[in-house]
Order: structure tokens, then sequence, then C-alpha cells
């Protein structure tokens, strides 16, 4: 075998067997998106009665409170931004980490200072990289989150909306994530969870035309408010989580299956280009065995005169 058909040889066994770790990445990704999708759908409804009770206290009294009410001049925003612990998902995390900086640069446009929190190691390497200030950060769950974790994520920032501003709180808190719109589809978006936009939520729990029941408020309104915040918070979070995780895997699924078709695109094109090198070695053997049997049949002549 010659030499350069020694290499086309093992460049098919390499791509092989890249092929089929790929191929199984995707399936395990296409398994995964299911569950993912069922936690979400699970979860919306939650999210959603949430955001209607707070509606219904908010447009039901006049309490002042940090779940409701912007402040006069807000000069500091949290942002959390959720990206995947690992890589391999195509353009998933990086267009979630572009949505961030563009939200950033927003919000420092309108002369706010920005404190950034993080999930997911492809973020946190991303600014560590930068030498970029983290407020807080965390790992190792976002392809399977669970309500303890969005607890975890959301224990600083529920405090930073709790806190005065000269002493280190926020005015503001918002979440990018990548939203799961379908298996081909996935759109990271901004949205400022705190102060809570009461046309915003409206429309998210049925439009501005429901009408809402009539509430008493036991022990008082700013009290009702205060047991739902961390709720509302942490219910937003746990979705915004389950959607991303959705989103993450349908990413790595897409990824996965093209880099298997390249493989087997590149295993074919290796295929033709071996198959020639071994044509031109046959056809080199030939012309040398005819080469070497004409020479012995002319020396063969030449003997007999």
């Amino acid at each position: 075998m010659g030499a350069q058909l020694r290499v086309y040889k093992r460049r098919i066994r390499s791509v092989t067997a890249t092929k089929k770790i790929t191929k199984a990445m995707e399936m395990i990704a296409a398994s995964r998106i299911v569950k993912a999708q069922r936690q979400v759908a699970a979860s919306t409804p939650y999210a959603t009665e949430l955001t209607r009770a707070v509606t219904a206290v908010a447009t039901g009294s006049t309490t002042k409170h940090p779940l409701t009410t912007e402040a006069e001049a807000p000069a500091r925003a949290a942002v959390l931004l959720i990206t995947s612990d690992r890589g391999l998902a195509g353009g998933y995390s990086s267009n979630a980490i572009k949505a961030a900086e563009r939200l950033s640069e927003r919000l420092r446009g309108e002369g706010k200072e920005v404190d950034t929190y993080i999930v997911g190691r492809k973020g946190v390497a991303y600014y560590g990289f930068r030498e970029r200030k983290v407020s807080d950060s965390w790992t190792g769950f976002t392809d399977s989150p669970t309500y303890a974790d969005a607890k975890q994520v959301a224990a600083p920032l529920i405090e930073a909306i709790q806190t005065e501003t000269a002493e280190g709180g926020a005015d503001e808190l918002h979440i990018v994530f990548t939203e799961f719109v379908s298996m081909m589809t996935q759109t990271p978006v901004d949205d400022r969870m705190l102060p809570l936009s009461l046309e915003k939520a409206q429309e998210e729990t049925g439009g501005k035309d429901q009408i809402l029941p009539l509430f008493d408020f036991e022990p008082s309104a700013e009290d009702v408010l205060d047991a739902l915040l961390p709720r509302y918070v942490e219910s937003r979070i746990y979705n915004a989580l389950l959607q991303s995780a959705a989103s993450e895997h349908a990413a790595r699924r897409r990824a996965m299956k093209s880099a298997t078709d390249n493989a087997g695109e590149l295993i074919k094109s290796l295929s033709r280009l071996a198959n020639a090198a071994r044509q031109a070695e046959i056809t080199q053997e030939i012309s040398e065995i005819v080469g070497g049997s004409s020479a012995l049949a002319d020396a063969t002549a030449g003997s007999d005169e």
C-alpha cells in the first residue's frame, strides 16, 4: 500500500470515529429535549399565576414596593446572564453573551451602573478571560436545572433589589436567557424582572381587558408583596433556566447533526480520493509489469540474434 493511500485510510478511520461520537451526542441531546420541554410546560402556569397575583396586589393597592415601583432616578441595575456549562452547542452561549453585552451597553448609556451575575461556565470563562467584574456566578446545572438551583441563584438578586443603592443594592433586575421557540428556533432575549411592568404583566397573563377579582390584604398589601417577591423572582428564574436548558439541548442537537452530516460528506470525499490513489497505484504497477515484460522480451530477442 502506498504512502498516500495509507494517509487517506487513516483519515477515514479518524473521521468515522468522530462521526460515531457526534451521532451519539445528537441522540442524547434529542432525548433530553423532550424532558426539558415538559418541565418548561409544567413551570409556565405557576409563573403565570404568580405574576397575575402580583399584578392584582399592585393594581389593588397604592403601596410602594421594589417589586412594582420604579425608582425616581435608577442608578444601578443587576443583570443575570444564563449560558451553558458545556460547549458543542453552536452559537447558543455566544448569542446569549452578545445579548447581555447589548443590554449592558444600553443600561450604561442610560447612566446606570451594571452588576453582572452569570450562570454557566461559558459565560464565566468569557468574562474571566476579559478580566471583567462578576458579582456572583453559578455552574454545574445548566443542562438540568432544579427549583433549588433557581432559589440559589435568586437569593443574592433578591437581596440586591431589597438593599439601598448607596449600600451596593440595585434599582432594577434584568435577566438574559435563550427562549425556546421550537426545535429549530431559539432566541436570546433580555427581560426586566423588577420592577414589574404592570402593562406587560397583564399582557402575559391574559390581556389588559381581563377583570381581576377584588382582594382584601391581610395584614397589608406591603406584607403580601414582601411574601410574593422571592416567589416571583424564583419562579421567573426557574422558568428561564428551563427555557435555556431546552434551547441548549436543541442547539447541541442541531450542531451535532450538522457535524455528523459533514463527517459523512468528508468520508465520501476521502473514499473517492482513496479509490483514485488505489487506482493510480494499480495503474503504475501494471505499467511497471508491462514495461518490465517488454524489456525482458527485448533482451531475449537480442540474445537470440
